[in-house]
């Protein structure tokens, strides 16, 4: 009786633990997003080299591949003077695939200089290192309807 206790005791304990790390991660995970939304619309590479990984690779919406922290912090400069209008990612959703490493989902719109919003998707693959969540890989999209 006692070990069926300990059992059922030690299960949903670790369960609780899980979810309030969940809860935290994602919490983390949310505010990563906000500041990538907020470093291209300030255009601060300080803040992106902060919250990118050395070794990030990015598929844009028009196919370009970016690979690695210069080439996708160039990109990024260039893409947001080109197009300066207001940068809106929402998370739609998150999956992890490990406790270190999260799908995440976003709703992407940019506001375009002439009012009319440029609707897409971005999906971000985000890796928990030493130093707190980081962008490990972006692939923007835009839908075909």
């Amino acid at each position: 009786m006692r070990k069926g206790f300990f059992i059922i005791l030690f299960i949903s304990t670790g369960f609780t633990l899980s979810a309030q790390d969940n809860t935290k991660n994602r919490k983390e995970i949310n505010t990563l997003i906000d500041n990538y939304s907020l470093a291209r619309e300030k255009r601060d590479t300080v803040l992106l080299k902060n919250i990118l990984t050395l070794d990030i690779d990015q598929l844009v919406s028009n196919g370009e591949w970016r690979t690695g922290i210069k080439a996708a912090v160039k990109g990024m400069m260039a893409s947001s003077a080109a197009s300066p209008g207001t940068r809106t990612l929402t998370v739609d959703k998150i999956k992890f695939s490990s406790p270190q490493i999260a799908i995440v989902d976003t709703k992407y719109e940019i506001q375009n200089a002439d009012g009319t919003p440029r609707k897409m998707w971005s999906t971000f693959i985000v890796v928990n290192t030493t130093l707190g969540w980081k962008i490990s890989a972006i692939r923007n999209m835009l839908p075909s309807k």
